[in-house]
């Protein structure tokens, strides 16, 4: 039956909620002799910007309703940054955001995004980032990791954002007189996992992070998506992601959000939905999210790493998975490694960042210097998507 829009906004607070699985039996639809992968990287699609740094987790600096922003310039970047190391696990553990401007010509590298000191965070992990053309004003949505002047960098995270002034005066743009800093939401751990509390180990850690701005246009109202764990007094499994949900108090976002229960919930399944983001097309809500494959209970089900996605009538459902399978893109099976946190843009063209590339069936794990060598930490090539109801394929 094809899905149809629907008039609900909010979902009828008289019932019990009734959030939107995702399945062990939508995976087992996976094909894996017809993944839906892009091409094969060669060391050509690894370009880096600075060989002092690492980049990965690319988000663009969108406008309120998730198009691009398009100066004169070019298009404006975030990604996460760090001191090119040995061990690129490293990176993590001293991320910074970092602006970028895509040019006809190239990537142009326009520096940290908050000035030293600014986040409450040992480290600042990924977000999304909003422009009002008319004022100049950016909005960014981040999560703080840790805490500032911490002596050993834990994995508690929260959410935050502030407000800054787009300056395009200088030879590469900037973002000024960052302000009003606030914690977004804070996790009373009635839906989600405290992570003060319980951080989970490398590998497997518990989420609260990855805030996407959502301006829901059968309202107006203004939410945050976000990656989360299950509460702990919810039923217990290692494998507890989902997709948080919260609401803003007050049209532009800038002040406190209302925290509400997961529209997606990965229980038994997955630990991770990492960087779920939405976009409305032909009246339809789609939302996308990354998982990697070592983070399913192989027990019952097993995904590659890949962007997986659902569709549904509203903000909150009902969702069904893209493709059966809610598989929309893939690594290749030859380089299961080589891309990952990718993200769909209303236009469909598809971002994401260079992982370990080349491995040529390498263990990274079982061979350490093919760790330090074939780890790229560079943008990746696009890829486009074909959306056709609850069907996508990929183009390129």
């Amino acid at each position: 039956m094809p899905l149809t829009t629907s008039k609900t906004l909010l979902p009828d607070a008289s019932k019990p909620w009734r959030p939107n699985f995702w399945r062990a039996s939508h995976l087992a639809q996976i094909d894996f002799a017809n993944l839906p992968s892009p091409r094969i990287f060669g060391q050509d699609d690894v370009q880096h910007l600075d060989p002092a740094l690492t980049l990965w987790d690319i988000w663009p600096v969108q406008l309120d309703n998730g198009d691009l922003v398009e100066l004169d310039s070019g298009t404006l970047w975030v990604m996460l940054s760090a001191p090119r190391l040995p061990d690129p696990d490293v990176r993590h553990n001293m991320a910074r955001m970092r602006l970028l401007l895509k040019t006809q010509a190239g990537w142009r590298d326009c520096g940290n995004l908050l000035p030293d000191g600014f986040s409450p965070g040992s480290r600042e992990w990924s977000g999304s980032t909003r422009l009002n053309p008319d004022t100049g004003e950016v909005t960014l949505w981040f999560t703080a990791a840790g805490r500032r002047d911490e002596v050993k960098a834990d994995f508690e995270q929260r959410l935050f954002h502030a407000v800054g002034t787009l300056k395009l005066t200088g030879s590469l743009p900037r973002v000024t007189s960052w302000h009003s800093l606030t914690q977004t939401v804070v996790n009373t751990g009635e839906f989600y996992a405290d992570l003060s509390v319980t951080q989970g180990v490398p590998g497997q850690i518990k989420g609260f992070r990855d805030p996407y701005w959502f301006r829901d246009p059968a309202d107006g109202a203004g939410y945050v998506l976000f990656t989360a764990s299950r509460a702990s007094h919810l039923p217990a499994s290692p494998y507890d992601g989902v997709i948080g949900l919260a609401k803003a108090t007050d049209v532009d976002g800038h002040q406190t959000f209302e925290l509400l229960p997961p529209i997606l919930d990965a229980f038994g399944l997955a630990s991770e939905m990492e960087r779920p983001h939405m976009f409305v097309r032909d009246g339809l809500y789609y939302v996308f999210w990354s998982t990697q494959t070592h983070i399913f209970d192989h027990r019952f089900a097993q995904g590659p790493t890949g962007l997986y996605g659902m569709v549904g009538p509203s903000l909150f459902g009902p969702f069904e998975p893209l493709n059966g399978s809610s598989l929309v893109l893939a690594n290749p099976l030859e380089e299961p490694r080589q891309a990952y946190a990718w993200q769909v843009l209303p236009s469909l063209e598809v971002v994401s960042f260079v992982d370990f590339w080349g491995l040529k069936g390498g263990d990274i794990h079982s061979d350490p210097s093919l760790k330090q060598s074939q780890f790229a930490g560079s943008i990746a090539p696009s890829s486009y998507l074909d959306l056709q109801g609850t069907t996508s394929t990929i183009i390129g």
